[in-house]
């Protein structure tokens, strides 16, 4: 975990009753904040969706700024766990080529993305909390050293670090794309494309 999310509000075990008044929150703030956009979404409205107190949501949360930052480290943990399922998987069939590898794990995070659209197109906005730019800018840079190791990429030279960062680029991008797709099969269409750029440019010149 890159750990790059302030944490939200206070800290308490997400279990039994508790759990549930976050992930009504939650919900209820993904709804508010896709419609309207962060900076027009009003807490009111937030908590009048989910059926919990303003008061509730600021113990849990501390305002707007903790509920967006819970709904991309949310994001963020589920698109980790999700690659590295399939890395494990991956390597439990004695594959260990790192461009396949590697080109397994964006295919994960980019069915990842098409799953978690609704949070994927808010992302697009840029319309977040001040200094959120800077926290996904952090996890960015650390996205990119972890595919430099499963590429076997050697960091110290700048040709193979561009190589890497060009990489990262085109997943990202193309996750930004997949949340304004109509439907899976399109989804899908963009995913399988851009699977077969990636193989193309992760092999090493020469």
């Amino acid at each position: 975990m890159s750990g790059i999310v302030e944490s939200a509000g206070t800290e308490e075990a997400p279990t039994g009753q508790n759990r549930t008044v976050r992930s009504a929150l939650l919900d209820a703030a993904l709804e508010v904040f896709t419609e309207r956009g962060y900076a027009e979404a009003g807490l009111a409205e937030i908590a009048a969706r989910s059926g919990i107190p303003v008061g509730s949501l600021f113990q849990h949360y501390g305002g707007k700024r903790g509920l967006y930052l819970a709904l991309w480290e949310e994001f963020r943990e589920e698109q980790e766990r999700r690659t590295a399922a399939t890395l494990t998987a991956e390597r439990g069939r004695g594959v260990d080529d790192p461009i396949a590898l590697f080109v397994a794990g964006a295919r994960a995070y980019l069915e990842g993305a098409w799953a978690n659209r609704r949070f994927g197109r808010l992302l697009v906005e840029d319309d977040g909390p001040t200094g959120f730019d800077a926290l996904r800018r952090q996890w960015d840079r650390a996205w990119v050293r972890r595919n430099a190791r499963l590429l076997e990429v050697d960091e110290k030279r700048r040709a193979g670090r561009v190589r890497v960062r060009v990489l990262t680029t085109v997943i990202g991008g193309a996750a930004r794309e997949l949340g304004d797709c109509g439907d899976e099969t399109e989804a899908q269409e963009i995913v399988d494309e851009v699977c077969g750029i990636l193989i193309h440019l992760s092999a090493p010149p020469g």
